[in-house]
């Protein structure tokens, strides 16, 4: 069988093998790890104080974090399109490193 891209189907079963191993393998001990513990056991652990702390300090610095990004981001966005100035390609190309 031909294949536009040659070895494909090995660097995807290399990529599908290291998926595995490093995301899924974790995720399957968790939750196995969890169905020992019983319902009204997980329960009491969810709703515990320590952990609901947990979650608050989480998600308020989740919260923090993302309205930080979103102001200065778009602040960013405007100067890169709107303004020339020496290194602006250099900043721009910073920016989406990130993404790379």
């Amino acid at each position: 069988m031909f294949s536009v891209i040659p070895g494909f189907r090995l660097s995807l079963g290399i990529t599908l093998t290291y998926l595995g191993f490093i995301v899924l393998l974790p995720i399957a001990a968790l939750l196995l790890q969890a169905s020992d513990v019983g319902l009204v056991r997980y329960w009491a652990i969810i709703t515990s104080p320590r952990t609901l702390a947990a979650f608050q300090i989480t998600i308020g610095a989740a919260a923090a974090a993302t309205l930080f990004n979103a102001v200065y981001g778009l602040m960013l966005a405007w100067v890169l399109v709107r303004y020339e100035f020496p290194g602006r390609r250099l900043l721009d190309t910073l920016v989406d490193i990130p993404f790379a």
